[in-house]
């Protein structure tokens, strides 16, 4: 079996340049490494690789790379201690929220957003 331990998540970015940008404005990450097709982020341990989609096939062949906006193809959560807070700070970030804040039936409260090149993140709260 292999380790139950995720190194890097690679995000396919439509320009790498307005991926940065937002990158840096909603996240606190730091860069571990940055070329002019790719930034690669400090997530607490974990990291996210922002590579231009151009770049991408040579990475999944024989897949093909989704076309960005055929719709939300993966959902990253954050945990965070308060959902409304955080959606107030987006918000004046001037980012758009997809949904919530919402309370879920399964014990969490979420409110969800997307980067420029539609990757959808979500925060969330443990309601108690």
């Amino acid at each position: 079996m292999l380790p139950a331990e995720i190194e890097v998540i690679t995000l396919f970015v439509d320009k790498i340049d307005d991926a940065r940008s937002f990158y840096r404005k909603v996240f606190a990450a730091d860069v571990v490494y940055q070329d002019p097709v790719c930034s690669v982020l400090n997530f607490s341990g974990a990291m996210i690789n922002l590579l231009e989609a151009t770049q991408a096939p040579q990475l999944v062949e024989p897949s093909a790379v989704a076309a960005s906006g055929s719709g939300a193809r993966i959902l990253l959560t954050i945990k965070v201690d308060d959902v409304d807070k955080v959606c107030a700070k987006l918000l004046g970030l001037g980012v758009a929220l997809l949904n919530g804040p919402i309370d879920r039936p399964w014990g969490r409260r979420t409110a969800a957003f997307c980067d420029p090149s539609g990757h959808v993140w979500e925060v969330a709260q443990e309601l108690l």
